[in-house]
């Protein structure tokens, strides 16, 4: 027992000295329940929402703020043309569009059924049937109301009517939940083989003692990044022409854009995700604490992007924490060129993020490395 009580002395000891290991045994549970508990929200509600009220009366307005009382719907653009509300969807900044027709008022006070087009997102199958659903109700629960009103006016007289909702589901009016998971996945699997193997890399060099070899060398800092970067590149692209292979093959993924323009920013994302790993590797002691790491970020990465869970349906602080992660931007630009078939025009945003990313985790690699070595 004397022996057992001083082997788990020392392991306790070495423990508190391993003060990084430490403190993510502690916080990775913390914030993982945080995640789970706050993140994970299949509820989804305020859809960003465009609307193109042709009529411009009051009869329009009242539907309006009906989907807006919901909660369902952020009416946040006005439209002045269709055209808008074919520009915001394609660029993700609505999720909805609301078409009021010019006869709208015209025809409720005729008794007629008035039609309104809803025209969804449906690349995120989970947040537009919770659109459409809604949307239908909206439409019920308002010709219900003025159907009482109109029957209590007219002696009991069936009327038509009032609201047609007329759903237009765009890009996957099919719902295949493929065509949404199989992009997902690929930045998904990107994520973690890129960041992993990149986060272990100048770890290992310092356990094997081979970093002080390479560090004698008249080798500059960029470079030795560079050069643990670039190999690993080319790993990417045939991780992801494989898993376009058989997305395409395997479960009939649509590629609508340009698969050129796909390459290119696939390659941004991987550069990120490589650099992103060697941030970890300049931070991390030992191989175990990058591999550590690597989890912590891989596991915010699947909850807050937008890959499982929409990321309308999270709290602000967590959607915010969303847009610090690469495969936020990723995810936008895959699913807008496959299902969408968009451009960089409508790309260009998401594009520098990942720049501004990549230079800004280089940087601060770099300084970090330096430091080390003085």
């Amino acid at each position: 027992m004397r022996v057992l009580r001083a082997l788990l002395m020392k392991e306790f000891i070495q423990m508190r000295r391993d003060r990084l290991t430490f403190a993510m045994m502690v916080v990775m549970p913390i914030i993982q329940l945080l995640l789970f508990g706050f993140a994970i929200n299949t509820d989804v509600k305020h859809l960003s929402t465009i609307v193109f009220d042709q009529s411009l009366q009051q009869e329009g307005r009242d539907l309006l703020s009906s989907f807006q009382a919901s909660e369902y719907f952020d009416i946040k653009y006005i439209a002045a043309n269709y055209q808008d509300v074919t520009n915001h969807i394609e660029q993700g900044k609505a999720k909805v569009g609301i078409i009021i027709p010019p006869d709208f008022t015209e025809s409720i006070k005729h008794g007629r059924t008035a039609s309104v087009q809803v025209i969804v997102d449906a690349s995120d199958s989970l947040a537009a049937s919770t659109a459409m659903s809604t949307a239908q109700m909206i439409g019920q629960i308002k010709s219900q109301e003025i159907l009482a009103k109109q029957m209590q006016s007219m002696g009991g007289k069936v009327l038509a009517a009032p609201y047609d909702i007329r759903i237009r589901p765009w890009y996957n009016p099919d719902f295949v939940s493929a065509f949404y998971m199989v992009p997902g996945i690929l930045g998904i699997v990107l994520t973690m083989t890129m960041v992993m193997i990149t986060s272990m890399a100048i770890v290992r060099e310092r356990e094997r003692g081979t970093l002080e070899q390479l560090i004698v060398t008249p080798m500059k800092s960029h470079e030795l990044m560079l050069g643990k970067i670039i190999p690993y590149i080319f790993v990417g692209y045939v991780q992801a022409t494989l898993a376009l292979m058989v997305g395409i093959l395997v479960f009939d993924l649509p590629l609508r854009g340009s698969l050129g323009l796909l390459y290119g920013l696939t390659s941004l994302f991987i550069i990120a995700s490589l650099t992103l790993g060697v941030l970890i590797s300049t931070v991390a002691k030992t191989q175990m604490q990058a591999m550590q790491m690597s989890f912590f970020v891989f596991l915010p990465s699947v909850l807050l992007s937008g890959f499982m869970f929409p990321r309308e349906a999270m709290p602000s602080f967590f959607y915010l924490l969303g847009n610090v992660l690469p495969l936020t931007f990723y995810l936008e630009i895959i699913r807008g060129i496959i299902l969408k078939g968009i451009g960089i025009n409508f790309l260009w945003s998401q594009t520098l993020a990942l720049i501004v990313f990549i230079f800004a985790t280089l940087i601060i690699s770099i300084i970090k490395f330096q430091k080390k070595i003085a």
